[in-house]
């Protein structure tokens, strides 16, 4: 392999580490002076050749040929509570501490569709997120940050469309480029019906809106992601590894297919798709998941859906620490919890990261808390030296056999959802959620009985006092959005508004038609968030669970 590995190292890391000469995030050096070459090759050559190279399909050991040594991942911390205001301070913290991207968590309100108003919202108003009913509430909550200079993560889904709609009108409002915004928005409507529940309209519906953001980031907005695959609130759910692999990707073989047949050419889209998985407890298993789920998806879209281009064979992914493995006892273990999680997503090779607080069993993070999930991703960064060689556990046989045995139990489930009609059918049925009950059953019990050990709660248990200074929200916070959006109504022209509202429910009505055109018309109207999703719901309907 001297010879494929001279060329990888002339060809494509070279001209990678050229492209940010001077600013590469850290010197790779061993506290002996030992320099590590980027890149380390099993000593069988068969091995070798079979593993490949980073930046190259099959891209098991990494997407790009520098991985880490050119640039570190996106440190985007998961942040939302209260009003846009409160946010706002804490997103201004964060970046201050060195986070290198926003990810915004909206209140159920806002992921749902209803305004604070509406008698739904009353007592979840600011409670797990940010509210946000109108353009000006994500005017507020992005007051001072440079949209065309920092990266922004938003996790929507039913009401994803609405809140891109939004972000592409401010930046209009600011005289910011649209096509210079860069981040994701999450837009997969599959697992809610499965794993989360944040839905508002059916699944065919739900399915169109996703495919018109497609089309609508490609044409005006190129350097966003239109949506983020994910395998993370599944897992959070009881699905095991194996099994987060499966689902996840066989809902983006449905999200390629629906592109598709609304007349999308693979390539034209395949290379913003980004995916989000979850970092669990099994270390080793965990590092082999993001290996073997890259490799999958690079031979799903090549020998599938043929795409030409390498750039639609990545596996792009965020990953965010698994909150399901927090305790509310002895919250300060979970610090070792999530740094364990958070190295092995770094050695799985992700593109970005979020590092759960330690205090997320008992509330909203303290702003002490978020900064020391932060310094765990700055610390495996800076100080561990696990950064300095792409792929530093590949050809581990451990690794390697569970990598291989990873990606083979999971086509297996995609062949069976494919029988199965594919990844819609098999949600419409209640099979996935099935499967995820009946693993996150087994789960439970082996954790009730004792076989699978807990810290500090079912083994080495401690008393001790209750937490004090948790950081909650009043509930008084809804009488104050309410007359926010009482402001909105009065400033804008109501006139104007109701005829944006009106042409978005008659193109809703016409399936030949987009949508993002009118919903961003009716944002700059001033129409909220639950009057759009009230006009969409006349033509779609609402989903209700069976």
């Amino acid at each position: 392999m001297g010879k494929e590995y001279e060329e990888w190292l002339s060809g494509s890391y070279q001209p990678a580490m050229d492209r940010v000469k001077g600013k590469s995030p850290r010197r790779p050096e061993t506290s002996s002076g030992y320099v590590p070459d980027p890149l380390y090759l099993p000593r069988d050559e068969e091995e070798a050749a079979r593993l490949g190279f980073p930046g190259h399909f099959p891209f098991l050991r990494g997407i790009y040929p520098s991985m880490y040594r050119g640039r570190f991942w996106t440190m985007r911390q998961y942040a939302g509570f209260s009003s846009a205001e409160e946010t706002n301070r804490r997103f201004r913290y964060l970046l201050e501490q060195g986070q290198t991207g926003l990810s915004v968590a909206f209140d159920l309100p806002t992921q749902i569709g209803f305004d604070p108003d509406d008698p739904v919202s009353e007592g979840e108003v600011g409670k797990v997120g940010v509210s946000i009913a109108t353009l000006d509430d994500l005017d507020r909550l992005l007051d001072g940050i440079p949209l065309d200079k920092v990266s922004i993560s938003m996790t929507i889904n039913a009401t994803a469309s609405i809140l891109l709609a939004m972000l592409a009108a401010l930046a209009e409002r600011r005289g910011v480029d649209p096509a210079s915004l860069r981040g994701t928005i999450q837009n997969d409507i599959l697992k809610e019906y499965v794993a989360r529940g944040t839905y508002r309209f059916p699944v065919a519906p739900s399915m169109r809106l996703i495919t018109d953001i497609f089309r609508f980031t490609r044409e005006d907005l190129p350097r966003f992601n239109p949506i983020s695959i994910s395998g993370y609130h599944m897992r959070e759910a009881g699905c095991t590894a194996v099994q987060e692999i499966a689902f996840t990707l066989a809902n983006g073989i449905a999200y390629v297919e629906a592109a598709l047949d609304a007349g999308l050419d693979v390539d034209s889209f395949a290379g913003r798709l980004s995916f989000f998985f979850n970092a669990h407890n099994n270390f080793l298993e965990e590092v082999a998941k993001f290996r073997a789920a890259r490799r999958l998806w690079a031979a799903i879209m090549k020998e599938r859906f043929q795409a030409k281009d390498e750039k639609s064979m990545m596996l792009r992914f965020h990953t965010q620490t698994a909150g399901s493995t927090l305790t509310a006892v002895q919250p300060e273990v979970n610090v070792v919890r999530v740094t364990l999680q958070a190295l092995a997503a770094v050695l799985g090779g992700t593109q970005s990261l979020h590092t759960n607080s330690m205090d997320e069993a008992l509330a909203l993070p303290s702003e002490k808390s978020a900064r020391i999930a932060l310094r765990t991703q700055q610390v495996i960064g800076l100080e561990s030296g696990v950064t300095d060689t792409a792929d530093p556990l590949g050809g581990a046989p451990y690794v390697e056999a569970l990598t291989d045995r990873l990606e083979q139990e999971a086509r297996g489930i995609i062949d069976g959802i494919d029988k199965k009609g594919g990844a819609v059918k098999a949600v419409e049925s209640g099979y996935v959620a099935a499967e995820i009950a009946a693993a996150a059953y087994k789960i439970q019990m082996a954790q009730e009985s004792g076989e699978e050990v807990v810290v500090g709660v079912n083994r080495f248990q401690v008393d001790e006092p209750p937490v004090q200074d948790l950081l909650r929200v009043d509930d008084s916070l809804r009488r104050e959005r309410i007359a926010q959006l009482e402001e909105s109504r009065k400033a804008r022209d109501g006139a104007s508004c109701g005829e944006a509202l009106d042409r978005l429910e008659a193109r809703a009505r016409d399936e030949a038609s987009t949508l993002m055109p009118a919903l961003t018309d009716a944002v700059k109207a001033g129409a909220s968030i639950g009057e759009i999703c009230a006009a969409l719901e006349k033509v779609f309907g609402r989903f209700r669970a069976s």
